[in-house]
């Protein structure tokens, strides 16, 4: 699954949850469940993997941003608790993905051997799913954040 469907799900946990400690265990936990079910990739090279991979990680990267400044507009009484939870639930949701950045640029693998070979193995993965799957999910996801966000006391 794309980083960016990973921070909206995570922004979603984190207004659901409003817990920020849980917030994150849930959020590193749903990616695991989303990157099980089937999603887009199977890259034809490692060329069009980087280019989808730097695309997609700037977005989701503004993604962030847009998002923690939307929770950050909330009253004051909430909004320390709301942005706590909404961030570490995005930055949990994209955590096991930042071992790809970190080997590519620093030649270090994040996580054991075990968690990199589970986090393989789960993939169900097509080329011909972006439309389908990709975009379907960060617009449920997008809505979904927006709506509890909203709901949560976050003004425009």
């Amino acid at each position: 699954m794309l980083v960016t469907n990973h921070v909206l799900s995570g922004a979603v946990v984190g207004a659901a949850v409003r817990r920020p400690v849980p917030a994150f265990a849930i959020g590193v936990a749903s990616h695991f469940v989303l990157d099980s079910l089937p999603h887009w990739g199977d890259w034809e090279s490692e060329r069009h993997f980087l280019r989808v991979a730097v695309a997609d990680g700037l977005t989701g990267l503004a993604v962030m941003g847009v998002i923690t400044r939307a929770v950050w507009r909330a009253p004051a009484a909430d909004r320390n608790k709301l942005a706590a939870s909404v961030v570490l639930g995005m930055v949990g949701a994209a955590l096991p993905d930042m071992d790809k950045p970190a080997h590519i640029i620093f030649k270090r693998k994040l996580w054991p051997d075990v968690v990199n070979r589970f986090h393989g193995r789960i993939q169900d993965e097509a080329p011909n799913r972006f439309v389908s799957h990709e975009l379907v999910a960060a617009t449920g996801f997008a809505l979904s954040a927006a709506a509890l966000i909203k709901r949560r006391g976050a003004r425009r």
